[in-house]
């Protein structure tokens, strides 16, 4: 159930901050989107699949205090960045 490493790249060079990120709070949130995506629509058609499930819930929580830190620290990229990924706020 991961990424493949074509859509991987592509959302790391769109979230980026510079060239040689990959590990900044908008990308790991970006690429946990995607899964949580994939994950989701697997699930739809595997109802039973209790493991997926739960690894679903844990990267829901990891992506929900990834938002939290950011908005934290700077509010309008956590704006920006729940906007362009389509992220409901509370």
């Amino acid at each position: 159930m991961s990424l493949d490493k074509e859509a991987k790249d592509k959302l790391i060079l769109e979230y980026s901050r510079h060239k040689a990120d990959t590990g900044s709070p908008e990308v790991q949130i970006a690429i946990l989107t995607q899964r949580i995506t994939q994950l989701t629509d697997h699930l739809r058609t595997h109802k039973h699949d209790e493991s997926s499930r739960r690894g679903l819930l844990k990267m829901v929580g990891r992506r929900r205090r990834l938002l939290a830190y950011v908005r934290r620290n700077d509010f309008q990229r956590y704006m920006a960045l729940t906007e362009k990924l389509s992220i409901r706020r509370k």
